[in-house]
């Protein structure tokens, strides 16, 4: 009977890093995934010889010394990601059906700032303030600023503050409040709900340097892998863990659905809180602990589609656009039937294969669950699952093409450079990475009852803890974080920090 220092629950990029960091600090480390292909939401797949990612579409603050730079260091895997630096100008561009003009999001706040004053010449003062509240709020998370605090949870202040509120406050311009809220398809905001705190750190993590991978984000999990089986780490592919046993009121051992078990004398889960705790035994955890996970909203899903392009049909495209054909920008997942999509996101792919044309773009579109829920019951990945049917492909093409049919506003001629399509919907969300509802990403947050919807990564189970998306940012930056915190919790905060920083040569 082999016994692990550490078992981790799911190999995504929150699992992964913890098994870097601790398998370093000498624990002996087993991360058990349920699929075939290790990294989460970092997996890619290749369709008619192109590479496309299925969630990290791209990434910011990789300059030296900006934070996700000073942590990739400490992984030992800056140096060999292969990256692509996006439009200085337009990063990230805002549109609007009917409207011509372009609204851009520029890298660095002095580009960020005078892009939009040109456009919005007599709000100056309310881009200014929105900049600077940005920045103010960052400053209240003591690990996205890369700083070596006892209490790394400081932002208890701020959670209150609603996004769409203090745009709101900012200018009585509508056009240019639709233009600042414009890029939240990024964290599935909801006017009457999303904290400016998850605006912010998303937001600025950009605006400092916004970063796509060149052949996929699927690099971080290579590299991760290749860092944990340097410590003599362990990943085991094809074991998806349906319980955790428990002695004395503490976990001792998992157990695979092939009924395989593992000892660990500690237990990181880096799947959903919800799935988690369906995991345990009642009585371990308390009930209402276990309501309140089990209850907690989650963010939207998603319908992909996923473009083949014609060899050279397109110029490259530097920028992410996100379109609307309802300006409701806060009101993406409030749509029916008719007004499907009333907004959608395009993101071009980077090829290593060539630099002056798109050879692939990613286009994404709020949907709800419930459009799918005829074949819920059915389950479907590359290595297991069910046919969903006639109906359910003809369900996606139909979607397929009414997504087209909006993209022609924006991108006329889009269908005449398409080579072939394959699309993705809530049920491969929730098949593949595990999230109630095809979640894009995990809880949602609410301004209005912050407290309800954090998660710590320490639980009432002393040797059982939580990371990955749902503890308090979702993304790369975010997740990294939360693996960051989880071990901290076994290492201590203030010396993993200092390790951190002096792997990148950053100043504490």
């Amino acid at each position: 009977m082999e016994n692990y220092d550490v078992i981790i629950i799911g190999s995504g990029l929150g699992g992964l890093e913890c098994g870097v960091i601790l398998g370093r600090e000498g624990y002996k480390v087993l991360i058990l995934e349920k699929n075939k292909q290790v990294g989460g939401n970092l997996q890619i797949f290749s369709r008619d010889k192109r590479i496309f990612d299925t969630g990290v579409h791209y990434v910011g603050g990789l300059n030296p010394g900006q934070n996700l730079h000073t942590y990739f260091s400490y992984f030992g895997i800056m140096d060999d990601l292969k990256l692509h630096q996006m439009s200085k100008e337009a990063f990230d561009i805002v549109s609007f059906e009917n409207d011509p003009i372009e609204y851009p999001y520029g890298q660095g706040y002095d580009q960020y700032i005078e892009g939009l004053v040109k456009l919005f010449p007599e709000e100056r003062a309310g881009i200014e303030k929105f900049c600077d509240k940005v920045r103010e709020v960052c400053q209240a998370f003591p690990l996205y600023q890369l700083q070596v605090d006892d209490n790394p949870v400081g932002y208890k202040d701020v959670l209150n503050l609603n996004a769409a509120d203090f745009i709101d406050s900012c200018t009585e311009n509508e056009k240019l409040r639709k233009v600042l809220g414009g890029t939240n398809p990024l964290f599935a905001g909801i006017g009457s709900k999303t904290p400016f705190y998850i605006l912010a750190l998303v937001t600025n993590s950009y605006i400092e340097s916004a970063w796509k991978f060149v052949d996929g984000g699927g690099q971080i999990a290579k590299l991760l892998v290749r860092e944990i089986r340097k410590v003599g780490g362990e990943i085991k592919k094809h074991a998806d863990v349906v319980k955790i046993e428990f002695e004395d009121k503490r976990a001792k051992s998992v157990v695979t659905k092939s009924g395989d078990r593992y000892y660990g004398d500690m237990i990181i889960s880096n799947v959903h809180p919800a799935y988690t705790v369906k995991m345990i035994e009642p009585g371990i955890l308390k009930r209402a602990f276990t309501k309140r996970v089990s209850q907690m909203e989650n963010t939207s899903s998603v319908f992909i589609l996923y473009l083949v392009l014609k060899e050279d049909s397109m110029p490259f495209i530097n920028s992410n656009y996100y379109h609307y054909i309802n300006d409701d920008v806060w009101g993406g997942v409030d749509y029916d039937e008719e007004t499907w999509p009333p907004s959608y996101a395009v993101f071009s792919g980077v090829s290593s294969k060539t630099k002056q044309y798109c050879d692939t773009m990613i286009v994404m579109a709020y949907m709800k669950m419930e459009e799918v829920e005829e074949w819920d019951s059915t389950f479907n990945t590359v290595s297991e699952g069910d046919d969903r049917g006639e109906r359910y492909e003809e369900f996606k093409k139909v979607k397929a093409e009414k997504l087209l049919d909006a993209m022609e506003g924006k991108f006329p001629g889009i269908r005449d450079r398409i080579e072939s399509y394959y699309t993705s919907t809530p049920l491969t969300y929730r098949d593949y990475i595990n999230t109630p509802g095809g979640s894009m990403y995990g809880i949602m947050k609410d301004a209005s009852d912050p407290l309800r919807s954090f998660v710590s990564p320490r639980t009432k189970v002393p040797n059982l803890l939580f990371t990955g998306q749902n503890l308090n940012m979702h993304g790369v930056l975010g997740v990294t974080i939360g693996a960051v915190q989880t071990c901290s919790e076994i290492v201590g905060h203030k010396y993993l920090m200092e390790k951190i920083l002096s792997a990148s040569n950053v100043e504490a």
